[in-house]
């Protein structure tokens, strides 16, 4: 999106500590901080990069949030997977406009928006309600509600069967994926891509134990590991903090 700030859009306030406020912009609304108080009406109309006043003069530099900014700053229940391993589960998965994708363990809905954004029809199985709601309004409050229209979540309990069959590509965040290797085997077609998000390298050996035993081939299994580097004039190096292990990343493809 871009343009003008409109109402219903998001805004990401950020003050000179790199601190980030997210807000969805609304007529007559405030934006309330222990720094002073900002109009929404002060943004609408304005485009992004405008530097605004607080009434205590702090001031905000505001621009739209990108998709990692909403993961980090949205409504959640569930822990949701971090943005540094939705890019690699968009690669290693090779998701494309227009696949057809299974999407178990749905949380917060992190890993639907970037399935969505990349183009694919996603259909949810979310064993809570509460999980499955707060995921189609974040799917919403991002993406725009025509995003819901390539997007059901079920309350279905992936372990007991898939009813979707001709899948292009499978994703679980579920903690015993090799209990969904058969069912996968059975509703995806040859070719498609199953992959499993796991926290656990416990987890890791049974998943790839029943891809063995499988029809799944070219299995792989990685981590992604993010440091960031503080750069100031001559003051060059690594971060004192970095993301480390979140998960384990293993796919493999349906073979004929």
């Amino acid at each position: 999106m871009s343009g003008a700030f409109a109402p219903g859009d998001l805004a990401l306030l950020l003050d000179r500590k790199g601190r980030q406020y997210l807000v969805t912009l609304t007529q007559g609304a405030e934006f309330h901080t222990h720094r002073g108080v900002v109009a929404h009406d002060d943004l609408i109309g304005h485009s992004e990069g405008i530097v605004v006043r607080s009434t205590l003069q702090t001031t905000f530099t505001v621009v739209r949030p990108t998709l990692a900014d909403f993961v980090l700053k949205m409504p959640r229940g569930a822990q949701v997977i971090y943005p540094k391993d939705l890019g690699a589960i968009l690669l290693l998965a090779d998701i494309r406009p227009g696949d057809h994708v299974l999407e178990a363990g749905v949380g917060s809905g992190a890993l639907s928006l970037a399935i969505l954004r990349a183009g694919a029809v996603v259909v949810g199985y979310e064993l809570r309600d509460d999980f499955a709601a707060r995921a189609r309004s974040n799917v919403e409050r991002f993406l725009g509600p025509e995003a819901l229209e390539r997007y059901r979540v079920e309350a279905r309990d992936v372990y007991e069967g898939i009813g979707e069959t001709e899948l292009d590509r499978i994703v679980l965040d579920v903690p015993e994926p090799w209990q969904v290797v058969k069912h996968a085997a059975r509703a995806l077609q040859p070719g498609g891509i199953l992959l499993a998000y796991s926290p656990s390298i416990v987890q890791v050996a049974q998943m790839r134990e029943a891809l063995d035993d499988g029809p799944f081939g070219f299995a792989d299994t990685r981590e992604v590991l993010h440091r960031g580097w503080h750069v100031d004039g001559l003051a060059v190096r690594p971060d004192h903090r970095m993301v480390a292990h979140t998960g384990f990343l293993t796919a493999a493809r349906l073979l004929g």
